[in-house]
């Protein structure tokens, strides 16, 4: 209730750009936006949201091993100014910065072609990492995007049985083996669930191995597609920002 408030006096009264300090509507000041925007000159891939080469449909690791999930969809690359703001938003406790997020998230999904999902459904934190950190920046994102498209948003649709920390260091291939089976979807939620078409909402895609174990197990507990909605896309070393 307090958050729906705070959300709604942020949309009338002028704020401080997070980024530039000046005064801004949106959490973020037109200069800004002008200048970190997400930039659509090169394509993605739809099937892990990494930039492609012109002309070139998907990255060949989609093509050799298809994700289970539908489209993916990335508003920027993780580099600078993002991969500061996300750290401030993901651990420093700047739950302020999800406005501003979830606006370029949106402006960058509306110019996507693609079938819009029907539910929102965020990437969940353990019950031990959530109570470490107060909040999950999945959920604050995904709520605020379900508001601005119209559309219905749960947190407690997919669950996180345990906690599997020491990922970072971890390849694609060996975070999908760690994650088989840690996501849950309670029976209360499947009648929601079933037969919709979902977004799955997170804040940075790495490897994209979680967002494949998290769509499986929508999928087997009814949904009828998932695409896979994140703000930022962590680029291979040779990329460069967006």
């Amino acid at each position: 209730m307090l958050n729906g408030v705070v959300d709604s006096l942020r949309s009338v009264w002028p704020v401080r750009c997070l980024l530039c300090q000046a005064w801004a509507g949106q959490g973020l000041c037109s200069a800004c936006l002008l200048e970190h925007a997400p930039r659509p000159e090169r394509p993605r891939c739809p099937g892990c949201g990494l930039r492609l080469a012109l002309g070139v449909p998907r990255c060949a690791g989609c093509e050799r091993e298809p994700p289970p999930h539908g489209l993916v969809q990335v508003a920027v690359d993780y580099g600078h100014p993002w991969d500061r703001v996300m750290m401030q938003f993901k651990f420093g406790g700047q739950v302020q910065w999800a406005q501003a997020l979830a606006l370029l998230m949106a402006r960058s999904m509306a110019e996507t072609a693609g079938l819009q999902p029907w539910r929102i459904v965020p990437v969940p934190l353990s019950c031990e990492r959530l109570s470490r950190r107060g909040y999950n920046q999945a959920w604050d994102l995904a709520r605020r995007l379900a508001r601005r498209l119209g559309l219905q948003a749960r947190a407690d649709v997919l669950a996180r049985a345990v906690d599997l920390p020491g990922q970072a260091e971890q390849d694609r291939s060996a975070r999908l083996h760690r994650l088989r089976g840690v996501f849950q979807v309670p029976a209360n939620a499947r009648p929601w669930l079933a037969g919709q078409r979902v977004a799955l909402v997170d804040d940075v895609l790495t490897t994209g191995a979680t967002a494949a174990e998290a769509a499986r197990t929508l999928l087997a507990a009814g949904a009828a597609e998932v695409q896979v909605w994140a703000f930022a896309r962590t680029p291979p070393p040779a990329d460069g920002p967006s």
